[in-house]
């Protein structure tokens, strides 16, 4: 009898035991790693919510552990890899930080194609669907989305036509509008955003083009005196494309409960509320600014600069033509899902 109840408790043990590691076996840390500071509107506006969601809908058997201003190491242009590698499990970061890589999205910043953050940011996300699925297909991508109206921030003159453009070092972050902003006279300067107020105070740059919810992170508004806008009734004249990407192994491994937990949490609707949640930062950041010297550059002007910029498409059509694509087609797919979104359909 003795004999027997030791079995019978030593089984409910290992049961147990088992039920025990189960258990933890679906608690899951995701380590999701960025380059802004903690502070920054990308993380308390998107990716702290993100991962307050997830971890209410699953109960708390899935939590992030968030990284900022690159604690993991590296630098900005490595985050892709890092989320394809598994250094990191999820990642936030601009494609176009590494120039040349990802041609397919490069549409969406190419001048004055977006005006509603949060339309183009579903646009953004419909398209890769369509068109570039292959350029992303190293990792899970969880939302793509595009910021506000991109700023003139000068240190010593407003910008007010392109006139005001000629010879003047000016940080841009992507290969289209480093392009733009050299036809229009500047010198153009590539660096991911954490390195522009560096820049900027050494008097490396005369100023930066970065939207306004950039300005807390970088404390943009202690290092110059001017902001010059675009006209608002007006598409913007440059826009940069992020990704939100999970490492696809990771997703993997998780249970079907916390995956459905992920795709109820990505794609399409998160794409918009990035995208939303990016505009009502600007408005933020803009406040940051009130001590310095604002003005619009009207849409006179602006035409000129679209007129301008018409060659930036056709060598985007040009060069998607001699990868095997339709670039003329994508161009046209992507004005159309803009257009589709901004419409509310």
């Amino acid at each position: 009898m003795k004999t027997r109840f030791l079995k019978v408790a030593a089984a409910a043990a290992f049961t147990a035991a088992a039920l025990g590691q189960a258990a933890s076996a679906q608690e899951v840390t995701l380590k999701v790693h960025h380059f802004l500071p903690a502070s920054s509107y990308a993380q308390t506006l998107f990716i702290q919510p993100w991962c307050d969601r997830i971890a209410k809908e699953s109960n708390n058997k899935m939590k992030c552990q968030i990284y900022p201003s690159m604690q993991l190491g590296g630098s900005p242009p490595q985050l892709f890899e890092q989320a394809r590698d598994g250094v990191a499990d999820v990642v936030w970061t601009l494609p176009g930080y590494t120039a040349g890589r990802f041609p397919s999205v490069e549409v969406f910043e190419m001048p004055f194609m977006m005006q509603s953050p949060e339309a183009t940011s579903k646009a953004v996300w419909d398209y890769v669907d369509q068109y570039a699925k292959a350029e992303f297909k190293d990792v899970k991508a969880l939302a793509y989305h595009v910021h506000g109206d991109g700023v003139f921030h000068m240190v010593n003159k407003p910008i007010r036509t392109a006139a005001d453009l000629k010879g003047v070092k000016l940080r841009a972050p992507t290969r289209a509008t480093n392009k733009f902003i050299a036809m229009l006279g500047a010198t153009p300067v590539s660096m991911p955003v954490p390195q522009v107020g560096d820049a900027l105070s050494k008097g490396v740059i005369d100023g930066a083009v970065v939207p306004y919810e950039v300005v807390p992170a970088v404390k943009i508004q202690e290092l110059v005196k001017f902001h010059s806008e675009t006209d608002p009734a007006e598409p913007a004249f440059y826009t940069s494309v992020f990704i939100f990407a999970m490492n696809q192994a990771k997703y993997d491994s998780l249970s079907p409960e916390l995956k459905r937990v992920i795709d109820r949490n990505s794609g399409q609707a998160l794409s918009g509320m990035a995208g939303k949640a990016f505009f009502e930062a600007d408005a933020e950041g803009k406040k940051l600014t009130t001590k310095n010297t604002t003005n619009v550059i009207p849409k006179a002007e602006l035409e000129n600069w679209k007129k301008l910029s018409q060659p930036l498409f056709d060598s985007w059509v040009s060069d998607m033509n001699a990868k095997g694509h339709n670039g003329k087609q994508m161009l046209d797919g992507a004005k159309a899902l803009i257009a589709k979104h901004a419409a509310g359909k």
